[in-house]
């Protein structure tokens, strides 16, 4: 993957999280705020905890920080995956999310 592709598809999932945010916002009583700066958005939950997701350029990676751990994201080509093994970025993003919030979230593309 060309650095231009990983940016393309990076931004294209930067996006889809911040729709998510509204979607939700929009469609329930959830309040997820919704913060980007640069390659990086945080969202922050009602009871304050936080969810940060950030570009890696240099590794062409997407990193998130939850309260359940670290974890790193390649393109392969049709999704987001765990670079180790651990499932689809958009999958763990609402497990997380939801756990932190207390309310069922949902986040996709």
């Amino acid at each position: 993957m060309t650095d231009l592709e990983f940016l393309d598809q990076a931004e294209k999932l930067l996006l889809a999280v911040e729709r998510s945010c509204d979607r939700i916002n929009d469609d329930s009583d959830a309040d997820v705020d919704s913060q980007r700066t640069g390659g990086m958005v945080t969202l922050t939950f009602s009871n304050r905890s936080q969810i940060i997701i950030n570009l890696q350029k240099p590794l062409h990676e997407v990193w998130m920080a939850a309260k359940s751990g670290g974890y790193h994201y390649r393109f392969d080509g049709v999704a987001w995956q765990d670079t180790k093994g651990a499932g689809e970025f958009f999958q763990q993003l609402s497990q997380d999310a939801e756990r932190q919030s207390g309310t069922s979230l949902r986040f996709h593309t």
